[in-house]
């Protein structure tokens, strides 16, 4: 009884001292929305219960190793013992136990998790290598920042162009996978104003850590001012130009995920000012960003990286009729004038 008193005590006590250190540690980033407090609920008991668990082997293995090591002279066998039925029983029912509490849990909170409200605002959001496209289909509003009112319910319909990619803000707490040929939906509510980053979860290709979109929360006021904003500098079609289409063309392909229109250094160079300007490449060579040059990075983006950039940008392309890629280069050429 005196061991297992100690070794009790023990376990107290590094289970305290593991609590301490994994909830003062930060291991998540700030909550930032409705449905995210059940997930930190979740979370932090789940701490406890790994915690205890963690101190209770390591104690008693340690423990064991420390007092019931093999004494200086003591040469005789160790008692042999075939095994503790009552002990088996129990590490096998109180883990069963637990794991059945945590997923009835989560599973009676699913359902709040996902219900809708009245109003909610609807964004379709598009994956692909390697960006996200934003459309809001009650404005008639695309972009590739996904804006967002406070404390207003979101509904987002979820799919992908070409792989499986994952929907994930971390300050949301939830995660949603984009499937190609389907829809899947995600809700959330965000509770607090900010600059996020929506980030991918799923690999998905060489530059998966690069598929990266801003996420900003705003007030309802200055979200409806964004939307407004958007509205009107959102390309329309009524522009039946070659550089018209082709700003349809760069909106629906989400290239300025990548490439800013105004000097913005993204993931890719910006093309304010590129046509006709002197471009190094990563070879040390300098090409003049004409119309052929334009062409062949749409088309072959890895035969002339420029120097500075990764070469990240997929060649996916090559599926677009060559009157659109005529489009977009017309269309570049204009942020050139």
């Amino acid at each position: 009884m005196k061991h297992l008193a100690v070794a009790s005590v023990l376990v107290v006590i590094v289970t305290l001292l593991v609590i301490l250190l994994l909830t003062s540690t930060n291991l998540l980033p700030g909550l930032a929305s409705e449905e995210g407090a059940f997930v930190d609920q979740m979370f932090r008991a789940q701490i406890y219960v790994i915690a205890f668990i963690f101190s209770l082997i390591v104690v008693l293995v340690l423990y064991s190793v420390v007092v019931f090591r093999q004494k200086p002279g003591d040469e005789g066998e160790g008692q042999y013992i075939t095994g503790n039925t009552a002990l088996e029983i129990g590490w096998t029912l109180v883990p069963l136990v637990i794991v059945i509490i945590f997923a009835t849990w989560g599973a009676l909170h699913l359902a709040e998790v996902t219900a809708g409200e009245e109003g909610e605002l609807v964004v379709e959001v598009t994956g692909f290598q390697f960006g996200w496209r934003f459309d809001y289909p009650d404005a008639g509003v695309s972009s590739d920042e996904l804006w967002l009112p406070l404390n207003r319910q979101v509904l987002f319909r979820i799919t992908s162009r070409d792989v499986i990619h994952s929907f994930w803000v971390p300050e949301f707490r939830l995660k949603q996978d984009a499937v190609p040929g389907r829809w899947t939906e995600l809700r959330v509510k965000p509770t607090e104003t900010g600059d996020y980053r929506l980030r991918c979860a799923e690999l998905c290709g060489y530059a998966h850590a690069a598929m990266i979109s801003r996420v900003v929360v705003v007030e309802p006021a200055a979200f409806e001012a964004w939307l407004q904003g958007m509205s009107v500098a959102q390309p329309t079609g009524d522009d039946t130009s070659p550089a018209g289409r082709g700003a349809m063309m760069v909106q629906d392909n989400g290239c300025t995920s990548c490439h800013s229109v105004d000097g913005t250094t993204l993931v890719g160079p910006s093309w304010q000012g590129v046509f006709g300007s002197e471009r190094q490449l990563e070879d040390g060579s300098t090409v003049t960003a004409d119309e052929e040059y334009l062409r062949r990075a749409i088309l072959d983006p890895g035969s002339q990286v420029v120097a500075g950039f990764p070469n990240i940008m997929p060649a996916a392309y090559n599926f677009l009729p060559e009157e659109d890629i005529t489009a977009m280069v017309e269309y570049i050429k204009t942020l050139s004038r």
